[in-house]
């Protein structure tokens, strides 16, 4: 018996080895056979080259729409952030297609993802005629669609409790070269879409610029993409983190990326950002409107909660991110402040409760499409400040 413990620890040992990026090269590592594009930089710090990467992105707009030049009056831009959430994604994809039967759903500039947003995001920068594709995602989608659960292999020295890998089937239906091309097109217009996942060796934000892979025209373009959004979604210990090859200084190493809501539930830019040098660049000042979709509740939610392991460590993640995503809402909206950006916030309201049976629950995920959707048809009674403010 102890002879067959030890065989187990020890392959557990040897399954766990990993070429990490050491960390002296963490800020130099680059996504293996992606070219000198900037497809990614880390979350809580300004890039480098931040005055070149919002110059390019302002040349794109002016090009693609002339009226951020032409002097008769402010032009508008707008940008949106969906947050994690897991099932709650359905009230952000209901909102985004009641505020398309509405007919004041404007095109987003900028849109962010993380965790459940990552998802979501994507079907929102192509706009409406992806609505179908997201209520489909997040009404018809049972647990066993997202997630296989093997909770064995998970304590005896594996990545996780359960494996994503019908949510890698999931997103691979939807991210085809074709959709890719879309994106990119968009991207040459100087609209972007932003991922969020989190590098858990280096325990920082780590933003990806989706379009610029998409631009890029790279052989591996598609699966980067894709493992992108999924890392994203990979709640730690629930979900395997995604694997990243990336090189530095010529050697090959991996990194390790997991759900972006373990360092940001949602986002714009690094906080640092000011947004006067795009001004500049663009010769105008836009009004700028900054719509946030809180895929979940702004406070704790009650909720009984089962004796058993697996829903104790669910619950308690929950309500982790749940305070977390709060602190999230309050940074945005400093940053909203500081750069004259208008601050608009939705969430799930307080007096719908969660009668979820099951992780993705099919049924309560179509009530709270439902929900999303009929307030936003009516006009969503949008918040302009973060809770309890």
């Amino acid at each position: 018996m102890l002879l067959t413990v030890a065989s187990v620890l020890v392959g557990c040992a040897v399954a766990g080895a990993r070429n990490a990026v050491p960390v002296a090269l963490e800020s130099d590592a680059n996504v293996a056979g992606m070219g000198p594009e900037t497809i990614r930089f880390w979350g809580d710090e300004l890039p480098p080259n931040a005055a070149a990467y919002q110059a390019k992105r302002a040349s794109q707009l002016a090009r693609s729409r002339p009226e951020l030049r032409g002097g008769g009056g402010r032009p508008v831009l707008n940008s949106l952030a969906l947050s994690g959430g897991g099932p709650y994604g359905a009230y952000g994809a209901g909102l985004l297609a009641g505020w398309t039967a509405a007919g004041t759903r404007p095109k987003f500039d900028v849109v962010t993802g993380v965790s459940t947003g990552a998802l979501s995001a994507p079907f929102a920068f192509l706009g409406p005629r992806y609505d179908h594709a997201l209520k489909q995602v997040f009404t018809h989608s049972h647990t066993n669609d997202i997630a296989i659960m093997r909770p064995v292999k998970g304590l005896l020295g594996g990545s996780s409790l359960s494996s994503n890998a019908p949510l890698a089937k999931l997103i691979a239906h939807y991210v085809t070269p074709s959709f890719l091309a879309e994106v990119a097109a968009e991207h040459r217009k100087g609209r972007r879409l932003l991922i969020g996942t989190t590098n858990l060796d280096a325990g920082r934000p780590v933003i990806w610029d989706m379009g610029e892979i998409a631009a890029s025209g790279r052989p591996g373009s598609v699966e980067l993409f894709r493992n992108v959004l999924l890392a994203s979604a990979a709640i730690p210990a629930a979900f395997p983190p995604s694997f990243i090859k990336v090189t530095a200084e010529g050697y090959s190493f991996e990194e390790m990326h997991v759900d972006g809501g373990a360092t940001r539930s949602v986002f714009l830019a690094p906080t640092q950002l000011t947004l006067g040098g795009m001004d500049r660049d663009l010769g105008a000042t836009p009004i700028r409107r900054f719509y946030v979709i809180l895929n979940g509740y702004s406070a704790p939610h009650y909720k009984a909660v089962k004796p058993h392991t697996l829903d104790i460590a669910g619950r308690a993640v929950t309500t982790l991110l749940t305070n977390q995503g709060v602190g999230d809402l309050y940074r945005l909206y400093e940053f909203c402040r500081r750069n004259g950006v208008a601050y608009n916030l939705a969430y799930i309201p307080e007096d719908v409760p969660d009668t979820s049976t099951q992780a993705f629950d099919p049924v309560f995920m179509s009530h709270l499409y439902d929900v999303g959707y009929q307030m936003a048809r009516r006009g969503y009674p949008w918040q302009h400040q973060p809770p309890g403010l």
